[in-house]
């Protein structure tokens, strides 16, 4: 068995190469966010990391069943509770469903309200016969065309706007 030789840590996104990078006009904002960034709590435990990490290994082994669902929410006014809390009702039903029928454990793995900074095919679009900012999602800009300028605020707004949630068992 071969073995990834891969840094990770809170920085390690800085040695990638970048494609589409977001480019912020005010560098102070930005740092500003990183460290608040940093100071926060992490949205992920290492302890659900390793629990998903051996799951995942029974998935790839054929014992288990992964069933992954959720959604591609661009703004932030799509992460609330009730959307969420139906999502998981029908990721868990889905499950119970594949429990009984293939019997096979299931893993489920939950992406919810997340996707709120996506690559555009085109850094730019024409509004109004206006050329303006792509709206990159939530985390990076407004969807109106008044808030385009990037906002590295944004980052920090997500994450502390974010519901909690105590996790269901056996839902990453």
């Amino acid at each position: 068995m071969m073995k990834a030789n891969v840094m990770f840590g809170p920085k390690a996104w800085q040695s990638k190469p970048m494609k589409q990078s977001v480019i912020y006009s005010n560098q102070v904002a930005v740092e500003n966010s990183l460290k608040k960034l940093e100071s926060l709590p992490p949205l992920v435990s290492p302890h659900e990391i390793m629990k998903l990490r051996a799951e995942l290994k029974e998935v790839a082994l054929g014992n288990k069943f992964l069933l992954q669902g959720g959604d591609c929410a661009e703004l932030f006014d799509y992460c609330s509770t009730e959307p969420i809390d139906g999502k998981i009702k029908v990721l868990l039903q889905m499950s119970l469903v594949l429990v009984w029928g293939a019997r096979i454990p299931v893993v489920r793995i939950a992406r919810m309200a997340g996707q709120f900074a996506k690559p555009r095919s085109s850094l730019t679009e024409v509004v109004d016969g206006r050329e303006i900012p792509s709206f990159r999602g939530d985390n990076i800009n407004g969807y109106l065309p008044s808030e385009r300028e990037p906002d590295p605020g944004r980052l920090v707004r997500y994450v502390t706007t974010l519901p909690v949630y105590p996790k269901p068992p056996h839902l990453y």
